[in-house]
Formats: C-alpha cells, structure tokens, sequence
C-alpha cells in the first residue's frame, strides 16, 4: 500500500524514515536538519560519523533515536546539474537501495521524503515518476514491506504524488 501525506516524517509512527542526507551524513537543512534534530543531534551525529560517509545514489542505517521510527535510512540524492549527469539514475538508486535495505531489515513501513527536491534542485515534475516507479517495481516483488508513505511537505508535493498514483488529487489551499 502507498499512501501520501502532509507533514512531519519526525512524527510518523514507521519502522523506518528515509532521510534525504548528504554524502558527509553530517545533517544539514530541510528534511535533514529536522530528521537531525527530533532524532537527538548529538546520538545521531555520532552514528553517522561512525559510518563515515555515503556516496551519492547509496543509503545507510542508523536508529531512529528519538524518532517515533526505530530506523533512519540516510539516501544520499543527486545535486541537480541539468540533467545530463546521470541524475535520474542517482535518484532512482536512491529509492531502489532504501526499499532494498528495508527489505533486508524486515521493515513493514517506510516513509520517504522529496528526495533531492529541497536544496538539490531535482524538478519535482521529474522526480515524483522515479520514486513512484521505483517503490512500485519494489512493491512487485516479494518484500516485507507492507506500507510506503511519501510525506510531502506541501499541498503542491503531495497533489504531484496523488496524480502519478493515480490518487484523488485535492486543491492544495
């Protein structure tokens, strides 16, 4: 099942968040400042040292700390840089290895963030099709995922999602 809502991926009640990371896994703004931050900076700070970084297209695992999920999956997304960069496939890899990675942990749910729609620059219009294909072909396959949910920060995000899943798209206010 794949749901969309607006809010706060902090307060999701999952197995696991997506954090849309920097390849440092240092925090930063947006969606991974706030991840950082309602999961506990220092605890989470000290884990993604411990790991040493991840490369862009690639995820890794930490706790949730103080998350109401027990699992943080930091996606390292591409910059947008035009599109002739091999963003697309970054960006899809992204959403392929954090669905694989759930996966091989046994989680049943999962919410993702607009990854590298913030700060990256990724046109949304673009990235919205990836990350639906993908969770969708991961869905196909056998997988204790049972829930995906794509948390949008806004009514413009979320009716992007709705449309590409063939969901009732409601006005944003």
């Amino acid at each position: 099942m794949i749901e969309v809502v607006e809010g706060d991926i902090t307060q999701l009640q999952v197995d696991a968040v997506v954090n849309a990371a920097n390849d440092r896994l240092a925090g930063g703004g947006g969606v991974d400042g706030a991840i950082h931050r309602a999961a506990g900076a220092t605890e989470l700070h000290a884990a993604c040292r411990a790991i040493g970084g991840c490369p862009t297209g690639e995820v890794r695992l930490t706790p949730g700390f103080r998350l109401p999920a027990r699992a943080i999956l930091h996606a390292v997304g591409p910059v947008w840089r035009g599109g002739g960069q091999g963003e697309d496939e970054l960006l899809a890899r992204c959403y392929r290895n954090a669905m694989a990675l759930a996966a091989a942990e046994g989680f049943r749910s999962l919410a993702f963030p607009a990854i590298s729609c913030g700060v990256y620059g990724f046109p949304r219009e673009r990235a919205v099709p990836i990350a639906v294909r993908e969770v969708r072909a991961a869905l196909a396959r056998p997988t204790p995922v049972e829930r995906v949910i794509f948390c949008c920060f806004d009514g413009a995000m979320a009716a992007l999602y709705r449309a590409e899943l063939g969901l009732p798209v409601t006005s944003p206010p």
